[in-house]
């Protein structure tokens, strides 16, 4: 029976996570869903403060028994921040759809993406600035479409860096792949030799189809444990 802690990007609601919650622990696993707004009113960088609200979720398990770190989309870059926040060892971090950390990169980073936030931005807006049919489109079912949740963020969250502690990763990584604007992120992570898998899905797989990615989240953690002795 593996623990499975799940990361939302802290652009959407935990409730992303919540029928792949569901399906890992109905073939035994335990799943925790951590809230990154948990400590909202602490002081602090956006990245800390969502560290420590992710690390507060596995506060009550014992000790022996190391979680898997699992970050969808832009929450991949917390899992060091988490990891440190936590204190002690994880059994692996699983990317999904995510971007893998990179020490002082800021979160839109350097590409088309990032030009288009300052735009939106300089225009008074904020993102994600999503609307019903951009997300009817990728989670067809009403119900499931509700457990987004978008969490629109300030500039500040965008332009801050976060940081990476040196040694990471320490415990071995895995990637799920869906969507072709994690095609670098999902490169880097077969160059790195890190088991991986691709779905050819939308991002907010997980919300349509979550026995695949509860599945997938299993067979990438087993290849992860090490090989039984003899």
């Amino acid at each position: 029976m593996e623990l499975f802690a799940l990361i939302p990007s802290p652009i959407v609601a935990p409730t992303t996570w919540a029928p792949v919650a569901e399906a890992l622990r109905r073939r035994g696993d335990d799943a925790l869903v951590a809230d990154l707004d948990r400590e909202a009113g602490a002081g602090g960088p956006y990245w800390r403060r969502h560290a420590r609200s992710a690390a507060s979720v596995l506060r009550s398990v014992p000790g022996d028994r190391p979680p898997f770190l699992v970050a969808h989309s832009g929450a991949g870059a917390l899992l060091p921040a988490i990891r440190q926040e936590l204190g002690r060892p994880v059994a692996g971090y699983l990317f999904v759809d995510a971007g893998i950390p990179a020490d002082g990169q800021p979160r839109h980073g350097a590409g088309p993406f990032a030009a288009q936030l300052r735009d939106l931005y300089a225009r008074g807006g904020r993102y994600p600035d999503w609307s019903e049919d951009d997300l009817r489109a990728l989670v067809p079912d009403p119900a499931a479409r509700r457990l987004v949740g978008p969490r629109p963020q300030p500039w500040a969250y965008w332009d801050e860096a976060i940081p990476v502690f040196p040694g990471w990763p320490d415990a071995p990584c895995a990637y799920l792949h869906f969507t072709a604007s994690y095609d670098e992120d999902a490169g880097r992570a077969r160059r790195k030799g890190w088991p991986y898998r691709r779905i050819d899905a939308g991002h907010f797989h997980p919300l349509v189809a979550p026995d695949e990615v509860a599945d997938a989240l299993r067979d990438l953690a087993a290849r992860l444990r090490p090989a039984p002795p003899g």
